[in-house]
């Protein structure tokens, strides 16, 4: 997606674009509102316009087409609206000159299919181009374990899952999917990867993490590559833009310190205030930034909800990430080289200072260095906002054009100059078979066999098997969040197979009992299947508030995220364990959930499933020992919620399953090798 040209650093090109237009000072500002002469044949503007010259280095065409703008069209690169508030109007895109559109979770086009999607964005880009400079629009979507939203996309395991796999290439291979998947239906640009590190497994976006070290999160950093591709492979019809999220330190937030609001509720951690020293910070909220930005070269980087509070000079000072000048222009962009552009989060400069005004909240934003603004349904009022901010000089012009010129440079990278529709080549491909085997084997490599008793695995086709647990036939339970809505459903119905559509898969004598109330037959293996069900972002909080809002919710609040088995699931493994001759339970969750000693001395097999998405047959695999068992824990697995926040290093440490603990069975059928594995 690059250009073949090189091009030089983006804040040496700021500096020359913004002396060549403004003449210094911000006294240019309101003389930069008037609209340069634009050359026109047909609708659009000429193609001998060297912005619009595809042979001329990048950096010469951002200059140009910077030089052209007037400030309205400046501020509309700098903000994105939700497909929501533009859909039943896409002439809001031209006449705003909007850079970008998103579709938040849950946000799709009707009906929800590949050809919807494309048709959906080609329909918003056809009005971008209808502007006076004809400047297309880059269209964002949170492809967080798949494309989620789209229904027939294939799911992949969450990046917990991933973290489990300790395979970088698999992973790239996995986002590369992700990507054509993507493109291939309009959008050009994954809000993923999350390179947070999770330190508290209370929190309700553990599952978005790869693991609790910083060492596990870069290795898996390869996602970056497998979205964006080599240099220069950004404009192929395979990949998109990738972002790199939240900066910085959204899993290091302290319990107690979390959001609290109308909208919300409570939440205990998510969105809350990293206190720390600036020591930590660095080694476990920075460090997987480095190498995004220097080997990986990730395009954008998506602040966190999360303040920060230095415990040097004391607690009581904390400053919101989406206005952390420190961070954001200071060490990202100045100390780090960063050349690509800093995308808000949902409505994120509303975290600001709450209860400040939104003039502040907005000028404090671009001041500290964020670039595009995700205002989903406040596009219209943050474009007359941030324009009387620069018309009265609270927000510098070189400030804007910097952040224009950086918005710019991505779009050009992906050719969206060139080839702003979308290139439907890949249509077809969208959950395919070949895309669902990688997916498959994702799912084999991210099991995690916790014990193994008595050799209980892998099993034998010979024997009959008794499956019970709430989350052994529910394809929404082992998809989870940010899957066709923004907090997944139990009732969601995506294309694939659940756990036990791969038992049965596997042996002819299966009987189903989801509370386990039927007869277990005599001289069966009992596999119970239980966990959590579906929530994202601070409803999975423990101890957060209740999700009921989605259709198949039908208005009733969700189970209590307690990281503990209901009540159900427990007298289900209590039942099966009791009566079957052996008994293997799996856990199906986004992060550990505590199985108490007593309950743990009867399970014969323990298997942390995590969130294995669209295709359980990976699940039986191993069960069934056509792949052997090789996941390892990227997260402490603790006696007891008590102990939480509880990682490797910690003094004392005493959990009921190590970071890295994970026994091993042989690959081909019914193979059998326990042995123990530590390690990254």
């Amino acid at each position: 997606m690059r250009s073949t040209v090189a091009t030089p650093p983006l804040r040496r090109l700021t500096v020359l674009v913004t002396a060549a237009v403004l003449g210094g000072g911000t006294v240019a500002a309101a003389s930069a509102t008037a609209a340069p002469a634009v050359t026109r044949t047909g609708h659009g503007p000429s193609t001998s316009l060297p912005y619009k010259n595809p042979h001329l280095p990048t950096e010469r065409r951002v200059a140009d087409l910077l030089a052209r703008m007037t400030l309205a069209e400046k501020v509309g690169q700098m903000t994105q609206a939700e497909r929501g508030g533009i859909d039943a109007d896409p002439s809001q895109i031209t006449t705003l000159g909007l850079g970008s559109v998103l579709s938040g979770g849950g946000s799709v086009p009707s009906p929800n299919t590949p050809t919807a999607w494309a048709d959906m964005v080609d329909r918003y880009q056809r009005a971008a181009l209808g502007s006076r400079l004809g400047i297309p629009l880059v269209y964002g979507v949170d492809s967080v374990h798949g494309h989620g939203n789209l229904d027939g996309a294939t799911v992949f395991p969450h990046n917990i899952g991933l973290g489990a796999t300790r395979d970088p290439a698999l992973v790239e291979r996995v986002a590369h999917i992700t990507a054509e998947e993507t493109r291939a239906t309009g959008p050009q640009w994954a809000f993923a990867p999350c390179v947070c590190v999770a330190r508290d497994d209370r929190w309700g976006r553990t599952y978005e993490s790869f693991g609790e070290t910083p060492e596990l999160v870069t290795t898996m950093e390869t996602a970056i590559r497998g979205l964006q591709g080599r240099r220069g492979q950004l404009d192929d019809p395979d990949r998109v833009l990738a972002t790199a999220k939240h900066f910085a330190g959204d899993g290091l937030t302290t319990y107690g310190t979390g959001s609290n609001s109308q909208q919300t509720g409570n939440y205990p951690v998510d969105q809350g205030v990293d206190q720390v020293s600036r020591r930590t910070f660095d080694r476990l909220a920075l460090d997987p930034y480095r190498p995004a930005i220097h080997r990986w070269d990730v395009g954008s980087v998506m602040p966190s909800y999360s303040d920060v509070d230095w415990t040097e000079d004391g607690l009581g000072n904390p400053v919101n990430m989406h206005g952390n000048r420190e961070l954001l222009s200071g060490w990202l962009k100045e100390k780090q080289g960063f050349d690509g552009f800093v995308i808000s989060d949902y409505e994120g400069i509303h975290h600001i200072d709450p209860g400040s005004t939104y003039a502040h909240q907005v000028e404090t934003g671009v001041n500290a260095g964020v670039d595009m603004f995700m205002e989903p349904y406040d596009f219209r009022d943050f474009t007359t906002t941030l324009t009387a901010a620069v018309q009265a000089g609270r927000v510098p012009m070189a400030r804007v054009d910097d952040a224009v010129s950086r918005i710019l440079t991505k779009k050009f990278e992906l050719g969206l100059f060139e080839h702003p529709y979308t290139d439907r080549r890949n249509l077809d491909d969208v959950g395919s078979a070949a895309h669902r085997k990688v997916a498959r084997e994702a799912v084999q490599k991210s099991q995690v066999l916790l014990k193994n008793d008595r050799k209980a695995l892998p099993l034998s086709d010979r024997r009959p098997v008794y499956v019970a647990g709430s989350n052994a036939d529910n394809i929404g339970n082992q998809a989870g969040g940010w899957t066709l809505t923004w907090q997944g459903g139990s009732t969601t119905d995506i294309p694939g197979q659940t756990i036990l559509d791969g038992i049965r898969g596997e042996s002819r004598r299966v009987t189903f009992s989801e509370d386990a109330s039927a007869p277990v037959p005599r001289g069966a293996v009992g596999v119970v299947v239980v966990g959590e069900t579906p929530y994202s972002e601070g409803f999975g909080d423990v101890g957060g508030p209740s999700w009921s809002s989605d259709p198949g919710d039908a208005g009733q609040p969700r189970p209590a995220k307690t990281m503990e088995l209901s009540a159900a699931d427990s007298r289900a493994v209590d039942t099966v364990c009791a009566k079957a001759s052996t008994c293997v339970v799996l856990v199906v969750s986004g992060r550990p959930v505590v199985i108490p000693p007593a309950q743990l001395r009867h399970i014969d097999a323990l298997v942390a499933s995590w969130l294995p998405g669209s295709e359980g047959r990976g699940v039986s695999d191993v069960l069934f020992g056509d792949a052997p068992f090789t996941g390892k824990l990227p997260l402490t697995w603790p006696r007891s919620v008590a102990q939480e926040p509880i990682n490797v290093g910690d003094r004392g440490y005493d959990p009921a399953f190590a970071y890295g603990w994970g026994l091993r069975t042989r690959g081909g059928h019914h193979g059998h090798d326990d042995h123990g594995g530590r390690g990254h």
